[in-house]
């Protein structure tokens, strides 16, 4: 995820890509006393949408829209590694790491979930390995002239890992030892979605939908009664199509893929996401996986150690912990999809 320069929100009547498409699917109409409105900009490299069930009130809306944006600027204040002045990066360029340094709330909670996922998923998912995402050209490292050998990657893997990290609960602290590079692009969209909801639930609205580049919350149902219909894209980079429809009512979706960020080379495909295990692209026929939690954060991460994992180690441990995945598979003839049975009573008709 790259962070990005917040500008001014716009309201308007919904219709951003995925209240069209839930729209059309649904085949919904909305009631004069209440309609969904959209509240939409651009953040952390990508853009939001969200989505409210209100009547109509231009100064509530935007008044709305101001409070969003501030709290973006404060996740985007807290956990960019794009910004040199944020606590995340002021804690990345500390010389010596191994005394507690002093944490806000939001960020400990961050890297709470993030070293539980990393324990639930025997090291899947893990903030450090940023610094093997650069050999890959995938951060803010220029693309290396050539693949980076064995002996560069697992002296690279030695010198990180997540249980390098510690966390104090109070007063909240962080610290490590040797000194680690802290990346949280892989949880802290999912953060931003749960952060929204909360403020929008703190402004006394029941009925929403926030969305994040992708990642989703949503909360209550529409005016007519019905609930939120999200599209599961086809994981293909060339177009934007519907695989699957999922109905939510008080969840939270993350979706992660090879699918997109990516490059080739030498007849090579170098996916964006690495194997914490081995330093390398993941090189597998899963090409995206869904999760559906109660909070973004958590499926946010989770999507992404379960798209490290693949879809045999994956959908094993989810359907043991009932987690609801659905799973996207490259086969002979096509994409074929399988899923746990948590995630089956989240299927549209």
């Amino acid at each position: 995820m790259t962070f990005g320069m917040l500008r001014p929100a716009r309201v308007v009547l919904a219709s951003a890509f995925w209240v069209l498409i839930i729209s059309a699917l649904a085949g919904c109409s909305f009631e004069e006393e209440e309609k969904v409105w959209e509240i939409s900009g651009p953040v952390f490299g990508t853009g939001y949408n969200i989505n409210v069930v209100m009547k109509d009130d231009p100064g509530r809306l935007e008044n709305l829209a101001s409070g969003i944006e501030e709290v973006l600027e404060e996740v985007d204040a807290s956990m960019s590694t794009w910004r040199d002045d944020s606590e995340l990066s002021r804690f990345n360029s500390q010389e010596d790491q191994s005394s507690w340094t002093g944490i806000s709330r939001p960020l400990h909670e961050v890297l709470t979930t993030s070293r539980e996922v990393s324990q639930l998923t025997d090291g899947a998912f893990d903030v450090t390995i940023g610094p093997v995402v650069n050999l890959w050209g995938f951060g803010p490292d220029a693309r290396p002239e050539q693949v980076p050998g064995d002996d560069v990657l697992a002296s690279r893997l030695e010198a990180i890992g997540y249980d390098k990290l510690e966390l104090r609960e109070e007063p909240p602290a962080l610290r490590a030892n040797p000194n680690q590079y802290v990346d949280l692009s892989a949880i802290a969209k999912g953060y931003g979605v749960d952060a929204v909801a909360r403020y929008l639930e703190s402004e006394g609205l029941s009925a929403f939908l926030v969305e994040i580049g992708g990642e989703v919350r949503v909360s209550g149902r529409k005016p007519d009664g019905t609930a939120w219909r999200l599209a599961i894209e086809e994981p293909v980079s060339e177009q934007r199509q519907v695989n699957r429809v999922v109905a939510l009512d008080s969840q939270a979706m993350a979706t992660s893929g090879d699918y997109r960020n990516y490059y080739e080379s030498d007849g090579r495909r170098f996916s964006h996401t690495i194997d914490p295990k081995d330093g390398k692209p993941i090189d597998h026929n899963l090409a995206s996986v869904t999760v559906i939690a109660e909070d973004c954060m958590t499926a946010d991460a989770l999507a992404t150690a379960f798209n490290v994992m693949g879809v045999e180690q994956a959908k094993e441990l989810a359907t043991r912990e009932n987690i609801a995945a659905y799973f996207i598979v490259r086969g002979e003839d096509g994409f074929e999809t399988d899923y746990t049975p948590a995630f089956s009573s989240f299927l549209a008709n």
